[in-house]
């Protein structure tokens, strides 16, 4: 277990915060969701402080992980499930080679996109969710989202929590390439938690 499995892991948290935010007020911090969208078009990555821009970027995130291993807190049961089934789907979607070079291809293209577009446009955005909708849906292993029936209806809502869950899936990668493994949850705890506190 080390920092960089853990910054993988808070990016994940951050996302599930976000998620949170969107499904049941209808907004979320655009500074807290700009990294994490970042994140999908930084392809080839030299070390994983690339991947964010800094450890920074991802406070909510550590803030949010921290929460859920500190004994006697109130956890987030949300939040769990939300990583958790973010875990899963990432390993379904790496083992269907297809899946992963279509992914790859829509990604690109969205970055080409970006030569021209801001980052946090409406339609780069819709780009991401329509890559979620048409790669990651597909795996069968769906994501719940908890939230107000009447903002979940809303096509902008819609977007963002599919672009932040296609992020999600890429901190997933993150994970199991820098080694990360579900018994850490278990047998790694502490140190997890020691590794994350650390960031704040």
């Amino acid at each position: 277990m080390n920092a960089n499995q853990i910054m993988a892991l808070a990016a994940m948290c951050q996302v599930a915060i976000q998620v949170q935010k969107l499904a049941k007020y209808g907004q979320a911090q655009q500074s807290d969701i700009e990294p994490l969208l970042n994140s999908l078009v930084i392809t080839d990555p030299d070390n994983v402080e690339d991947v964010y821009g800094s450890r920074r970027e991802l406070y909510s995130g550590y803030r949010a992980l921290v929460a859920q291993l500190s004994a006697g807190t109130e956890k987030n049961v949300e939040l769990v499930k939300y990583v958790g089934g973010l875990i899963q789907l990432e390993r379904i979607l790496a083992s269907k080679p297809e899946a992963l070079n279509k992914l790859g291809s829509e990604i690109q293209t969205t970055k080409h996109k970006l030569t021209h577009l801001e980052l946090m446009d409406e339609s780069i955005i819709a780009a991401f969710a329509e890559t979620y909708a048409t790669v990651i849906s597909p795996l069968g292993q769906r994501i719940q989202v908890f939230g107000q029936p009447q903002l979940l209806k809303q096509s902008s809502i819609q977007n963002r929590i599919r672009a932040l869950l296609l992020a999600g899936i890429r901190a997933a990668v993150l994970w199991r390439q820098l080694g990360g493994k579900r018994r850490h949850f278990i047998f790694a705890k502490r140190k997890m938690l020691a590794l994350a506190k650390e960031q704040l």
